[in-house]
Parts: structure tokens; C-alpha cells; sequence
């Protein structure tokens, strides 16, 4: 018999009052550019771990060969796991049965109108069968202010940049 995975000890409660930012985990990832010397084309991504390790490649719709994972395909599944890990937590407080919950994320890449760069775009779908319609939308509206993700996309992230 396998033991069972234990749940995270996060708190749905937003009891932080901090003056900074407390992390409380951090990761690296580092991309090389491989034999393309591009990391989105024909990269590498390894976790500091060496847990994550794949490579990387364009979709085809992207002109790539598409014969590997893309990071659009890491963000949503980031973000779907993140968002799903949230709103679990919340229906276990709620007493509600959190198994049959899946969250599909689908990212679109494409360009910004307003400056002419690129831009993401995330669509979130949830199912959750057996969940009245008012009881689920109350609570993915908790969920969506306690995700990372959620809120990253909403308010923005704080990003630095520099040469190492």
C-alpha cells in the first residue's frame, strides 16, 4: 500500500502583514538555447533540482517542429494546477468534495493590439460535477484572489531583470 500524499498546510486566510515579500518556496529553471541557440526553439529547461528537465520546442503553428513541450504549455499547466490547488483547498473547507474538480487552462499566444508586441492570453475552465452553479462561482471568486497565477495575471507581477 502507497502512502497517501499529504495535503499542503497552506492557510486560505490572507493573515500575512508583512512590510516585504515572504517566499516561502523558490525555484530556478534555466534555459539554454541548444543547437538553434534559442531557447523557445530548440532549448533545454532544467530545474535547479534537475527534477524538471525536458526540451523545448516552437509549435508548429509557431513554424516549429512541435515535437516537444512549448512554455505556453508550462504556464497553463502551472496555472491550472495552481488555480486547481486553491479552489481545492476552499471546497475542503466548505466540506465539499474536491476529486471531481478539473481546471483546463488554455493559453493563447498571439500579438498585443495596443503596442504591437505579444501577449498571452489565459481562459480558465472549471468542472465541477455535483456543485450548485451559485455555491462553485462563490467560490472560484475566493479562489481567484488567493491563486498566484490568478492574481499575477490580474494585477501584474513584480519582475527584475538583470545581467548576471
Amino acid at each position: 500500500m502507497t502512502e497517501p500524499i499529504p495535503l499542503p498546510a497552506l492557510s486560505t486566510e490572507k493573515d500575512f502583514d508583512g512590510d516585504a515579500f515572504s517566499p516561502i518556496y523558490t525555484t530556478t529553471v534555466t534555459v539554454q538555447g541548444g543547437e538553434a541557440a534559442h531557447g523557445r526553439a530548440s532549448g533545454r529547461a532544467r530545474s535547479d533540482d534537475g527534477v524538471l528537465d525536458l526540451d523545448l520546442r516552437m509549435p508548429s503553428e509557431l513554424g516549429g517542429d512541435g515535437r516537444g513541450t512549448n512554455p505556453e504549455q508550462l504556464f497553463a499547466a502551472g496555472f491550472a494546477a495552481c488555480f486547481h490547488g486553491a479552489l481545492s483547498l476552499l471546497a475542503r473547507q466548505e466540506e465539499l468534495d474536491p476529486t471531481v474538480i478539473s481546471v483546463a487552462a488554455t493559453v493563447a499566444f498571439g500579438r498585443d493590439p495596443g503596442d504591437g508586441g505579444y501577449l498571452l492570453c489565459v481562459d480558465l475552465a472549471v468542472r465541477w460535477p455535483g456543485v450548485e452553479p451559485e455555491v462553485a462561482t462563490a467560490l472560484l471568486e475566493q479562489a481567484e484572489s488567493l491563486c498566484p497565477y490568478a492574481r499575477m495575471a490580474g494585477k501584474g507581477t513584480p519582475t527584475t531583470i538583470t545581467l548576471a
